[in-house]
């Protein structure tokens, strides 16, 4: 995953200024058509209709990478969501700031009646 500029702000005023950081205290899986780049200008599954949302996720951390403790599980989509290529970790269930994000290795259409799971330990987040 890449981080967002938000975040990339967010981690050089704890590190090189004496400032303090507001630190999220909980993070969100969102899924988007689009890339949602550093600056958060993807296209988000619309909620309109669909039953989506985000999902809440939590992590853990080993080394460089924070993983996915549990699954994340998104409702069973009403209507099409379109094609999921990317996703992104947002520090709110609706608007908040976009953390990192990613491409998925294989872009996913979601119909009427799917259900998109992420297992425990999938998600990776890598500081390198």
């Amino acid at each position: 995953m890449s981080f967002s500029n938000a975040t990339e702000t967010l981690v050089l005023n704890w590190l090189l200024t004496t400032g303090s950081a507001t630190r999220p205290t909980s993070w969100h899986l969102a899924l988007f058509t689009s890339n949602p780049a550093e600056d958060a200008s993807g296209t988000e599954v619309s909620t309109s209709g669909t039953a989506y949302a985000r999902q809440s996720a939590a992590f853990t951390v080993s080394g460089n990478t924070a993983s996915n403790t549990s699954a994340i599980e998104f409702p069973t989509a009403t209507a099409s969501y379109g094609t999921v290529s990317h996703v992104g970790v947002y520090d709110a269930s609706t608007g908040g700031n976009l953390l990192a994000y990613a491409a998925l290795t294989t872009s996913k259409a979601i119909d009427t009646g799917d259900v998109l799971r992420v297992p425990a330990g999938d998600l990776d987040i890598t500081l390198d």
